[in-house]
C-alpha cells in the first residue's frame, strides 16, 4: 500500500488556488511528490560476495528462510542490499534456487527478468556445480554415491571423507564434501542419514539420542561453479567454512 502527499499547483513558485487569476506569461509548475510506502521494509545485511547488472552472489547465514510466505525472508532483504540493475529489465531480485532455513552458504541471485530465467535454466538443465560441506555423525568411509530415491524421485549425492575426530558424546564427527549431482528437497540430510551418518544439528532425520541443541545445522554451500549466461565467463565463488566447524575439525579447514 502506498500513500501519496497532496499535489499542489503553483503560478511563479506561489501555491495557487482556484481564486489565482491568470494574466499569461505565469510558470505554472504542477508538482507531484513521490509514493511514499506504508509498508514495513525488512532491514537485514547480507553479505554480498559479487554482483553485476545481472545476477549476485550471497552468503546466507543460518536462521532465515530464502523466501516464502513469511515477512522475514532473503527475498525480501536483498533490494536493500543489492545495486539496482541498470538493464532495461531490471527487475526486484529474486533467488535462483533455495537454501534450507538453517542452511548456510552460498546463494544465487537474479537482478533482471531474463537473469531470472536464464539462471533458472541453468539449474534445470543441471549447468551449475555446488559443493557442500557438512559435519556428520559415526564412522564413514573414505568415498562413496548415495543414489537412493527421494519422494519417488533418482536423487544422487557424491561424498568425500576430510576429516574425523573422535568425539566423547558422538563417538566420531567428520567434516565431508557433498557434491549433489540432482537437486531434491533435503536430499543431503536425507541421503546422509540413509547411509547411517546424519548430519551434527539434524533435527529431522538425526539419531534422536544423538540430536545436538542450540547450535544449528552443521551443512554449508561452500562453492557454485557456471558459465555466466550473458557475459560467457566460467563464474566460480567460494564461501568460507564457519567458524563453527573449525571449533570441531580444527582451522585448517
Amino acid at each position: 500500500k502506498k500513500a501519496l502527499k497532496k499535489k499542489y499547483v503553483t503560478a511563479n513558485d506561489v501555491i495557487a488556488s482556484t481564486a489565482t487569476f491568470i494574466n499569461g506569461g505565469e510558470r505554472i509548475r504542477l508538482s507531484i511528490p513521490a509514493p511514499i510506502s506504508s509498508s514495513k521494509k525488512l532491514i537485514y545485511p547480507l553479505n554480498v560476495l559479487f554482483e553485476d547488472d545481472y545476477l549476485a552472489v550471497i552468503h546466507k547465514p543460518a536462521g532465515i528462510v530464502v523466501s516464502g510466505n513469511t515477512f522475514k525472508t532473503v527475498a525480501h532483504a536483498l533490494v536493500q542490499n543489492l545495486q539496482p540493475s541498470k538493464m532495461t529489465d531490471a527487475t526486484k531480485p529474486q533467488p535462483a534456487h533455495r537454501l534450507d532455513f538453517a542452511t548456510t552458504g552460498i546463494l544465487l541471485i537474479g537482478k533482471t527478468s531474463s537473469g531470472i530465467r536464464a539462471l533458472a535454466q541453468l539449474f534445470e538443465d543441471k549447468k551449475v556445480r555446488k559443493i557442500y560441506y557438512a559435519i556428520t555423525i559415526g564412522e564413514m568411509q573414505k568415498a562413496g554415491t548415495i543414489t537412493t530415491n527421494i519422494d519417488g524421485k533418482q536423487a544422487h549425492t557424491n561424498f568425500q571423507l576430510i576429516a574425523s575426530v573422535a568425539s566423547k558424546r558422538f563417538d566420531k564427527l567428520n567434516l565431508v564434501k557433498l557434491d549433489p549431482k540432482t537437486g531434491r528437497r533435503h536430499q543431503l540430510r536425507k541421503h546422509l542419514a540413509s547411509i547411517g551418518n546424519p548430519i551434527l544439528g539434524d533435527k529431522d532425520y538425526g539419531i534422536e539420542e544423538l540430536i545436538l541443541n542450540g547450535k544449528g545445522l552443521y551443512l554449508h554451500a561452500y562453492s557454485l561453479s557456471f558459465k555466466h549466461p550473458f557475459t560467457q565467463k566460467n563464474m566460480y565463488f567460494e564461501d568460507k567454512l564457519p567458524k563453527r566447524f573449525g571449533k570441531i575439525v580444527g582451522p585448517n579447514y
